[in-house]
């Protein structure tokens, strides 16, 4: 399996109406900071690399930039680290991305993988980084229906904290729904697909955004 650019895989998740932060592939440290001041500080930088799976523990990705200086450092750490993960590995550039921040956010994850046997089978839980941790997560064959994406929801050992929390606002039900039967319908249309993962997607009382996408796909 060969992993999708992030070009590619922004464009799949877009044109299946996932909501996904404004980004920028920098090829410069200078490119980075004019696009930092562009999207809005704080900003994310991350590693732009079809051979570099799991960014943050090849320490591509660096949060919660304030400042030009931040940036610029950032960007140099990131691609040195890039270079010395994958010496031989396709880099595009540096993504330069509005942080999504918020104290009612959550982290989440939705994925999918194509089954052999029972063709493709989606996932939702809790994520970030804890995710291969706590591994708690709810499953269903696809296609699937709101019904089935409702439940998934509320099979989760963490559902109370998608509830009212902590004086934290219940997070926006109907748009984890939409992306789950989102991620359904692209293993359906997209028989080439044969895994994806978005993680962490973070959802607040208003919306849920897809911060970072793997998309693998058959040779």
């Amino acid at each position: 399996m060969r992993k999708l650019g992030d070009r590619e895989s922004e464009g799949i998740l877009r044109r299946h109406g996932i909501k996904v932060p404004e980004r920028l592939i920098a090829e410069n440290e200078e490119h980075a900071v004019f696009y930092a001041n562009r999207v809005g500080y704080p900003v994310v930088l991350k590693i732009s690399s079809p051979d570099i799976v799991h960014k943050t523990d090849a320490g591509c990705v660096a949060l919660d930039l304030w400042t030009e200086d931040q940036v610029r450092h950032a960007y140099d750490s990131v691609m040195r680290n890039a270079r010395r993960a994958e010496p031989s590995g396709r880099i595009d550039g540096v993504i330069v991305q509005k942080m999504v921040r918020g104290r009612e956010v959550r982290e989440l994850i939705v994925g999918a993988r194509r089954d052999s046997q029972f063709g493709p089978v989606v996932m939702f839980g809790l994520g970030g980084v804890f995710v291969e941790v706590l591994k708690d997560v709810s499953f269903r064959l696809s296609p699937l229906r709101r019904r089935d994406a409702r439940e998934m929801i509320r099979e989760i050992k963490g559902y109370p904290v998608l509830q009212e929390f902590r004086r934290m606002r219940p997070v926006n039900m109907k748009a984890l729904e939409d992306t789950i039967l989102a991620v359904s319908r692209i293993m359906e249309r997209h028989g080439e697909i044969e895994e994806m993962e978005i993680n962490p997607l973070l959802a607040d009382h208003e919306k849920a955004v897809a911060v970072d996408t793997r998309i693998m796909v058959g040779e």
